[in-house]
């Protein structure tokens, strides 16, 4: 049967779709101010992929940018026609195999999708709850005053000598 006007079908996005969307997230993740959470989201899906069978690791590679110019390894993960990595846990240590340098010639193909998008896809594969605009609300960001805020007469809490002759009050 098919779905009538305002229904959807519940598929499932191709796992080029998946990593697309990866690729995006991890793409902004690398300039954004505080990446943790597109970080994390990234994470949990290669997870999950890897737990289906749609994701493989290929082996380790050192990493380009070791912390505390320590040699270090990533886990290489190969998602449809995409390449990504994580930090290694130590059973990838013992069991995977080491490339050595990462190939500069292997690159990941382009992809053209926003970033919500992405964020999208990603969070409802994941079963993750999406983020709504409200909880945007009280982020810690300043936000513009009403009109009715900006509209009210300042009140000046301070009657002092100093605002000299002409300052009147209430």
């Amino acid at each position: 049967m098919k779905p009538t006007t305002g229904q959807r079908e519940q598929t499932s996005p191709s796992d080029n779709t998946l990593a697309q969307a990866i690729f995006i997230v991890n793409k902004h993740a690398k300039t954004a101010p505080e990446p943790k959470a597109l970080y994390e989201l990234k994470r949990l899906t290669i997870l999950k992929l890897l737990s289906e069978g749609k994701a493989k690791k290929l082996g380790l590679h050192f990493s380009d940018n070791p912390k505390f110019s320590a040699q270090q390894s990533d886990v290489i993960i190969q998602c449809g026609d995409y390449i990504f990595h994580l930090p290694p846990t130590r059973d990838d240590l013992k069991t995977l195999p080491h490339l050595g340098n990462r190939s500069s010639s292997v690159r990941n193909p382009k992809a053209v999708l926003s970033l919500s998008r992405a964020k999208l896809i990603l969070q409802t594969y994941i079963g993750q709850a999406v983020e709504t605009k409200m909880s945007n609300v009280n982020s810690g960001k300043p936000t513009q005053p009403s009109r009715r805020q900006q509209n009210q007469k300042y009140e000046n809490t301070f009657l002092s000598s100093f605002l000299g002759k002409g300052y009147k009050s209430r």
